[in-house]
């Protein structure tokens, strides 16, 4: 039996998106990517038959899909799980609709006008844009390309777009809700201290489960940390180290903060969740594997990016289409660390 592109994307250490850009010559990958996957394929025995099959049996592609993902301040890294499972509902959502697709980086201050109107000399019937470091200003060179456009990972209230997103106060209000019938205490917030527009969301999650359950919201500790694990463990060291007195729980903005914090929080003699406890937001894999293993709020990744594939083939089918803003729902995982 040949090896699959999953096995394959197993050995490799590599998402399945990645794995299946590579064998079937989309870019989005390195070329070394490429290159150790395809070795690695005729090494074990993939059977490319099946690409061939797949190819002559589907529809014909209706063009491009630009993935853009626009970088500020490096919050978003194309290797962490979150872009990842994202990446793959992508890939799938074009398969689905038929259109290739194609991943562009763009870094704040690299002239993105100019970047983008080379765009429309390429097959680019839409753009799927990852907003998750934008401000509301960032939008306008995308807004006037007049191309078929789906904005992913944040909203903007006085902005006419379409958006696909998660419901971030909802699931801020589930774990901070949860952490307080648990503890029985005011909970704190760590709260990351990079400006970005989901992470605002969820404060009003977190402050709206404080005032539903009769605490003021005044009387919340609040520590502003970096949000990626090194960064976090840093800043909280450095308080724990100045003589402050954690709060009884905490909800943090992500993941890479609750577990950076846990870190600091663990040296310094604290037991989890026996003295602090913590939820997190993302549902890293990272986050079922620590010790103990952390309470989260779980995001349907892939469904997203598959949503926001569906919304903008509807928007190239009908230019006139009223613009939508599309929330996916969280979900609450209880773990050891509340």
């Amino acid at each position: 039996m040949s090896i699959t592109a999953k096995e394959l994307a197993q050995i490799l250490h590599l998402s399945e998106a990645a794995v299946s850009m590579a064998l079937n010559g989309r870019s989005g990958v390195s070329t070394a990517t490429r290159k150790k996957v395809m070795e690695t394929a005729k090494e074990l025995g993939y059977d490319f038959s099946r690409i061939t099959e797949k190819a002559s049996q589907s529809q014909p592609p209706q063009g491009t899909l630009y993935f853009i993902i626009y970088r500020k301040h490096g919050a978003v890294v194309a290797d962490t799980p979150f872009f990842s499972h994202l990446s793959q509902g992508i890939d799938m959502g074009c398969k689905k609709h038929h259109y290739y697709l194609n991943v562009f980086y763009l870094d704040e201050g690299e002239n993105p006008e100019r970047q983008l109107r080379e765009l429309i000399h390429f097959d680019c019937r839409g753009i799927l844009l990852l907003g998750t470091e934008m401000l509301e200003n960032d939008l306008a060179p995308f807004l006037g390309l007049q191309l078929p456009m789906v904005v992913l990972d944040t909203y903007f209230e006085t902005t006419e777009a379409d958006y696909v997103l998660i419901n971030n106060a909802q699931g801020a209000y589930l774990a901070t809700c949860h952490l307080i019938s648990q503890c029985k205490e005011q909970p704190g917030y760590l709260r990351s201290s990079y400006p970005i527009n989901n992470f605002i969301r969820r404060a009003d999650g977190f402050y709206r489960a404080v005032r539903r359950n009769g605490m003021s919201t005044s009387n919340s500790k609040v520590h502003y940390l970096s949000p990626s694990p090194e960064g976090a463990y840093a800043d909280m060291k450095a308080l724990l180290e100045k003589g402050e007195k954690p709060a009884r729980c905490y909800f943090a903005d992500n993941d890479l903060i609750a577990l950076g914090a846990m870190k600091a929080l663990k040296e310094k003699g604290y037991r989890i969740p026996q003295d602090v406890a913590l939820a997190g937001f993302d549902n890293m894999p990272a986050s079922a594997y620590t010790e103990p293993a952390l309470t989260t709020v779980n995001v349907p990744k892939e469904y997203m990016g598959e949503m926001a594939v569906r919304r903008l083939s509807q928007l190239i089918e009908d230019r006139e289409s009223t613009p939508v803003k599309l929330e996916v729902s969280t979900t609450l995982v209880r773990r050891k660390t509340v």
